[in-house]
C-alpha cells in the first residue's frame, strides 16, 4: 500500500514508519527536516510543510492511504499551530482524493466516565493542555466534516518506548486501564494497532483506542 506519512521523524511517527516498511509498505515521509530519515528500502523523504496545503496535496497525490502524526509540540503556540496543520492537512486529504485519513489523537479525549473527559479531570497537567484541546479540536472537525473517510487512535494515558507485543486491547471513548489502574501503551504496540487499521479498517469514521 502507498502511505503518505505525516510527521514521520516524530515520537509516534518514527515507530508507524518502522512498522509500516516492516510490513512491506511504500512510505513516503513528508517531515520538516529530510535530513533526520536515512535511506531505507521503501522509503521516499520529502521536504514539507503541513500548512502549505497546496504544495501538501501534490505530494499526497497518488497515495492510499494518508497517515498523519503531525504534531505542535515545539511551537511557541501549540493549540493554534496544530489545528492550522490539522486543517491544512484535512483539506489536502480531500483535495488530492486520498480515500483514507488516519490520524494519531491524544488520550485526553478518551472518558475516565461517561460523559466526562480525561481533558477535564482534577489535576490534568497544564503543559499538555494546548496539545489536547488541539486533539479535541481535530476529532470534532472530522466528526462533523462529510466527504472524507477517516479514523483516529487515540492511544493509553501513557505512551513510551517499550517493545512490539501485539498483545493489546482495543476500545471506542473509553479510557482503557489495566488491573493497577495504569493506563499505558508502548510506542511500538501503537503502531501496530495503527497498522492494523490501515491494512484491515474496523473502525471507518470513527476514533478508537488502545492500552494494555
Amino acid at each position: 500500500m502507498k502511505i503518505a506519512l505525516i510527521g514521520a521523524s516524530g515520537f509516534i511517527g518514527s515507530a508507524l514508519l518502522d512498522e509500516a516498511l516492516a510490513r512491506g509498505h511504500q512510505v513516503t515521509a513528508l517531515v520538516t527536516r529530510p535530513e533526520r530519515l536515512p535511506t531505507r528500502d521503501g522509503l521516499v523523504v520529502k521536504q514539507s510543510d503541513a500548512l502549505d496545503t497546496t504544495a501538501l496535496a501534490e505530494q499526497l497525490s497518488g497515495a492510499d492511504v494518508v497517515l498523519s502524526a503531525f504534531s505542535g509540540h515545539a511551537q511557541e503556540d501549540v493549540y493554534d499551530y496544530y489545528v492550522r496543520g490539522f486543517d491544512s492537512i484535512l483539506a489536502a486529504t480531500q483535495s488530492a482524493d486520498v480515500p483514507r485519513l488516519l490520524v494519531v489523537g491524544g488520550a485526553a479525549t478518551l472518558e475516565v466516565a461517561p460523559g466526562q473527559l480525561l481533558l477535564n479531570s482534577a489535576g490534568f497537567p497544564d503543559e499538555y493542555r494546548a496539545t489536547a484541546e488541539g486533539a479535541k479540536t481535530a476529532l470534532e472537525r472530522l466528526r462533523t466534516q462529510q466527504t472524507q473517510q477517516w479514523t483516529m487512535l487515540s492511544p493509553a494515558a501513557e505512551i513510551f518506548p517499550g517493545e512490539r507485543t501485539g498483545q493489546f486491547r482495543l476500545s471506542g471513548d473509553l479510557l482503557l486501564s489495566d488491573a493497577e489502574g495504569n493506563s499505558r501503551i508502548s510506542v511500538q504496540d501503537y503502531a501496530v494497532a495503527m497498522l492494523d487499521e490501515l491494512e484491515t479498517p474496523n473502525h471507518t469514521n470513527q476514533r478508537f483506542s488502545v492500552a494494555y
